[in-house]
């Protein structure tokens, strides 16, 4: 006897799979990653109204199948479509680096409700809001963290001594952290990072996310995070991201 789940979903990939179905990959706060099969999606869409596009919120109905990962879809419900996502090359290339990230940072089924709520809550401000730079960065910071990835800004990676918030430190990649002038020089390896920038990663990466999400900064501190957190996703993640080459806030 099949056991019919229903769970609010982030639809994050669909692709054709033989002559009429769907192969869509959701992303769910209590089974995180999955993957399961829309039968006749692609000829009648009584079952799935405008609800199987990606980076859509849907309300879906899914049952598991006797072996193997694969669910199947029974229905669905378009909650948010996220228009705004939708009017521009701008917004569509950073909410599909959200969407690549979250694949990289989370195995499939591995269930991660805060991650979730990351990820809608920021292609709901990415869809509603101009500040593109910033939401796509807070939610980098942020997935990170909730990933394991967390930057490190208490003490200097290098000699341990404790960072109060005063002075310019520089990120250090192969620490995972910042580290003090005294151990490194700011350079290209090493950018460096103002009292307010460091300030503003602490309270991102650990915050409360209802405070953080519509959090805005000018371009002083965004030029700062610019190389330090491409450096830091390359060196954990020890590959470059291919919808990175869209954060370019000129592209």
């Amino acid at each position: 006897m099949k056991h019919t789940e229903r769970s609010t979903a982030i639809i994050l990939k669909k692709t054709p799979l033989g002559e009429s179905d769907l192969l869509v990959h959701f992303y769910t706060p209590e089974r995180g990653r999955i993957k399961g099969v829309a039968k006749g999606a692609r000829r009648s869409r009584k079952r799935f109204v405008n609800c199987l596009d990606v980076f859509s919120l849907v309300r879906i109905e899914f049952t598991s199948r006797r072996t193997g990962d694969l669910f199947l879809l029974e229905s669905g419900k378009l909650e948010d479509a996220f228009p705004g996502i939708r009017s521009g090359f701008k917004a569509m290339s950073r909410a599909s680096f959200m969407v690549e990230l979250t694949d990289i940072l989370f195995p499939w089924g591995v269930a991660e409700a805060e991650m979730f709520e990351l990820l809608r809550g920021s292609l709901e401000r990415l869809s509603r809001s101009k500040s593109l730079e910033p939401t796509v960065m807070v939610f980098e910071l942020r997935a990170m963290a909730l990933g394991g990835f967390g930057i490190r800004l208490e003490a200097c990676s290098v000699c341990g001594r404790a960072y109060r918030g005063e002075g310019r430190a520089v990120f250090d990649p192969e620490g995972g952290g910042i580290a003090c002038l005294r151990c490194r020089s700011e350079s290209p390896l090493f950018p460096g990072l103002s009292p307010e920038t460091t300030r503003l990663m602490r309270w991102v990466q650990a915050g409360p996310w209802h405070e953080i999400r519509d959090v805005d900064f000018g371009e002083a501190v965004a030029e700062e995070l610019r190389p330090v957190l491409r450096l830091h996703r390359e060196h954990c993640l020890e590959r470059q991201l291919r919808t990175a080459r869209y954060l370019d806030p000129f592209s």
